[in-house]
């Protein structure tokens, strides 16, 4: 597998797993519905039930913005594995033009944002290093 087969991988993924940093340097993942627009991965808060609407992983990237996301495939027959991880620096946005177009996208991607978009901050993840691995 080559970048460029990497980054379709990355953005055909239904799931990733999201890793960022906690402010006493624990690692911290959590799974994300997410799209990709060019070289950043963006997922957004949602409205799920949750404990709080200022999550853990906001306030990891708000304290130290860096982050991974990692989507796989698993296999019985290993010969079908791989996995690829975005590493990189992390904004978030809150409204404006990249804001929506994350929104839009999410929609399009995921049946269930159709009828009840984020409406949530956007966490962008900006690509920097790309690593992969499939069994050969």
């Amino acid at each position: 597998m080559d970048d460029a087969e990497a980054l379709q991988r990355l953005a055909e993924a239904r799931v990733g797993r999201f890793a960022s940093i906690t402010p006493d340097g624990r690692p911290h993942v959590v799974v994300v519905t997410f799209t990709v627009i060019g070289l950043n991965i963006v997922h957004m808060i949602d409205e799920k039930p949750k404990s709080t609407h200022h999550l853990q992983r906001q306030r990891n990237v708000e304290m130290l913005p860096v982050a991974s996301l990692l989507v796989d495939h698993y296999d019985e027959d290993w010969h079908q594995l791989w996995w690829v991880r975005a590493d990189g620096e992390v904004t978030i946005e809150k409204d404006g033009g990249n804001w929506w177009e994350a929104r839009s996208r999410l929609k399009g991607k995921y049946r269930q944002y159709r009828n009840a978009p984020p409406s949530g901050p956007a966490i962008f993840l900006s690509i920097d290093r790309l690593s992969h691995w499939e069994h050969s």
